[in-house]
């Protein structure tokens, strides 16, 4: 018999990470013990139920500050809390078939009667086997497209950012201006030029202030001679 859709057991929500399960995983990534944990619904660019490997987690618990690595992938990604879950996922069973209806059988029909004949009729050829169905190929997912993202500010300062697909890997981290200007050379012409009039903007800004800054102090330290005096 089927089971109708009446039957059927409702979709439980895993249990997303709690500050407990945080205390937890951090305390096993103090020990050197690898956590892992597994992607819940709302996780994006990343199958649900697929587990990962906690590879850090931020010293401020906002935002996307756990930092894992999928299963058979190298890169790292950032998550929060909503998206992850230390609650593995049941394994999906395959349904299976309906059993076919039995339907009522007639009797044989009765078989003619042989004749005499003078010679047997050769055996008939064996059927061919049916050919091997082709193996189906693996399900592989595209790789995500990388992004890096440089920024730079009026007073000089430079961070980098990378993102694969949807799920930033890397948040903005500072690189000195030195490093900017060497990978600058490397780039189109039209790129290199607009990070050196940056970086020229922001030099000749720091060389003004400096100077602001020297006559600022020549005149505190003659109001502290008089002063002295």
């Amino acid at each position: 018999m089927l089971r109708g859709a009446e039957g059927r057991k409702p979709m439980v929500e895993p249990r997303t990470l709690s500050e407990q399960d945080l205390a937890e995983v951090r305390a096993e990534l103090s020990a050197g013990k690898p956590s892992t944990v597994w992607f819940t619904p709302a996780s994006v660019g990343v199958p649900t139920g697929g587990s990962a490997k906690v590879v850090s987690l931020g010293d401020a618990p906002v935002g996307e500050f756990i930092q894992v690595r999928p299963a058979g992938s190298r890169d790292t990604m950032f998550c929060s809390p909503g998206e992850l879950t230390r609650t593995r996922p049941p394994r999906k069973r395959k349904p299976q078939p309906p059993e076919p209806a039995e339907t009522p059988t007639s009797p044989p029909a009765p078989s003619p009667p042989r004749t005499p004949t003078a010679d047997k009729a050769p055996p008939s050829a064996p059927a061919p086997a049916p050919a091997p169905a082709a193996a189906k190929s693996p399900d592989r997912r595209r790789p995500s497209g990388v992004t890096v993202t440089l920024t730079g500010s009026a007073e000089g300062e430079w961070t980098v950012e990378v993102t694969i697909g949807r799920k930033r890997a890397v948040r903005p981290t500072p690189v000195q201006p030195a490093d900017i200007a060497q990978a600058a050379r490397s780039l189109p012409t039209a790129v290199t030029d607009a990070i050196e009039a940056s970086l020229d903007a922001a030099r000749q800004r720091q060389v003004e202030r400096v100077e602001q800054l020297r006559v600022e102090l020549e005149a505190a330290q003659r109001a502290l001679e008089e002063l002295s005096g």
